[in-house]
């Protein structure tokens, strides 16, 4: 159920059942309102639906699974992003911090000339 094939079989098989039983000059086992092939197609919709139900959890709970997973990964990154960023600032810190230097030592160089 729920795939082409089935579809194509399931209409060709409609079509079959209901022409044969409107063209059947000796036997209709299903006269016209189609009494048997309504019961048949009832029996299916009661086996599909539940079916339907079934596959829709298993696909919600796959989702659930995977929402989980990309939060996970998510907050994997952010921290890892975090962590980069404080590396950063530390780096721009630290070279901040030796211009200061280089400029204190060059600084004093410069007002010792006349």
């Amino acid at each position: 159920m729920g795939s082409w094939t089935f579809i194509i079989t399931q209409s060709i098989i409609l079509t079959l059942w209901i022409v044969i039983n409107v063209i059947a000059w000796i036997s209709h086992w299903d006269p016209y309102p189609f009494i048997l092939l309504n019961l048949a197609l009832s029996f299916q919709a009661a086996y599909a639906a539940p079916f339907i139900m079934i596959s829709q959890n298993r696909q919600a709970e796959r989702d659930r699974h995977q929402a989980e997973r990309d939060y996970r990964t998510n907050v994997e990154a952010e921290q890892r992003i975090e962590d980069l960023q404080r590396q950063l600032a530390a780096i721009e810190v630290d070279k901040l911090d030796r211009i200061l230097d280089l400029l204190e030592k060059r600084l004093p160089l410069r007002e010792q000339r006349p």
